[in-house]
């Protein structure tokens, strides 16, 4: 990260890349490098930041908790996504908090900066909106497996949603999700969660290969 000029970095992210020359060395000139280790908090549910993070390595976990601690996981974001839009344009504390799951580098963007930048760049406000619609559109699909599935189908659901393809078409998970992880996902216990994997293991919907990674069937789409 250190060998890129913060323009560099700016052009990198899709969040910027519809802005001008003069647009991106404005918004270069107004973020800050910051580099985060596994488990380091971003933003903290019920309190504010007053910046916009932009993920540029890494990987980090939205995740929500009640007063009794039980966590929610609500989202893993990658390199390319951003994180605090919400609370700096209605400026109430985050719904979420967001944390670090591996050593992860950000690009962060002032509330004053944030300000300045949008009423100027019409393409990031356009940008922000749309990755608003895209967050509503998944806590709508989300809210929806959760009242009509099943554990099955929820379990399908998210190991679909983190599968990608590989170089032969094959649908893989390459980062390995635990257990505990999927059942904060589905709104299940851990027991049930691994009952559900065991299961669909021995039925030939996913199978576990020897480097950890996890091929997901295309059959598994009937149960989500």
């Amino acid at each position: 990260m250190s060998m890129l000029s913060n323009l560099e970095l700016i052009r990198r992210v899709p969040l910027f890349a519809m802005l001008t020359a003069v647009q991106a060395e404005a918004v270069a000139d107004a973020v800050v490098k910051r580099r985060l280790k596994r488990g380091e908090l971003i933003v903290e549910q019920g309190k504010k930041s007053n910046a916009l993070f932009i993920l540029l390595t890494g990987r980090a976990r939205v995740v929500t908790a009640d007063n009794r601690g039980r966590e929610v996981i609500l989202a893993t974001m990658q390199p390319g996504d951003y994180i605090g839009e919400m609370s700096l344009i209605d400026n109430e504390p985050h719904s979420a908090t967001v944390r670090a799951e591996i050593q992860t580098d950000v690009l962060v963007l002032g509330r004053t900066e944030f300000a300045r930048c949008l009423p100027e760049n019409s393409s990031m406000a356009y940008a922000i909106m749309k990755g608003l619609v895209q967050r509503l559109r998944h806590a709508d699909r989300k809210i929806e497996s959760l009242a009509l599935m099943d554990v099955y189908g929820r379990v399908a659901h998210v190991l679909l949603e983190f599968a990608q393809p590989d170089r032969e078409g094959q649908m893989l998970i390459r980062d390995k999700i635990s257990r505990q992880d999927i059942a904060k996902m589905v709104g299940a216990s851990r027991e049930m969660v691994s009952r559900v994997m065991k299961d669909l293991e021995e039925r030939g919907f996913v199978e576990t290969q020897d480097n950890g990674s996890m091929l997901v069937k295309e059959r598994l789409s009937t149960l989500a």
